[in-house]
């Protein structure tokens, strides 16, 4: 079930004790909607979309609700985003990439977004923080890393 990006965004920082810069939670974001795309036959994780920003892929309406905060920690800007069920699936995955990205650098994150065979380098045109990561590349590039080619 595609959830809200804001949902997404607000449980991914609670579940970093409000600990995430904007980049930080751009790029948990993007992994996490990555996976969940190849763990359920391509379904998107949340509403919305990617853009190849110079950073790596930003969700552009959590970007602009999380900017004001600059690179410190992103407080709670979420106060109208329902709260994701713990027991819920996509509660599930958002932890799982807390867990194993939420003490990751930023650098390290945009090292990881960045590869060359995946979607934001396919998208990404130097100075245009435009364009669009679709989805359908996004779910081929977690194919292509996992080895999951159909």
């Amino acid at each position: 079930m595609t959830i809200s990006a804001f949902a997404a965004a607000k449980k991914v920082c609670e579940l970093s004790d409000w600990t995430l810069s904007n980049l930080q939670l751009q790029k948990i974001l993007y992994l996490a909607h990555m996976i969940y795309m190849g763990e359920n036959d391509g379904e998107p994780l949340v509403d919305g979309h990617f853009q190849a920003w110079d950073y790596g892929p930003v969700h552009p309406a959590i970007y602009h609700k999380a900017k004001a905060f600059g690179r410190g920690h992103v407080k709670n800007v979420f106060h109208g985003a329902k709260d994701l069920p713990d027991s819920s699936r996509e509660a599930a995955l958002l932890k799982r990439a807390v867990d194993s990205l939420g003490k990751v650098s930023p650098s390290t994150l945009v090292s990881i977004t960045h590869s060359s065979t995946g979607a934001w380098y396919k998208h990404y045109e130097p100075g245009c923080n435009r364009s669009i990561i679709p989805d359908h590349d996004i779910y081929q590039e977690y194919k292509a890393r996992f080895g999951r080619d159909e």
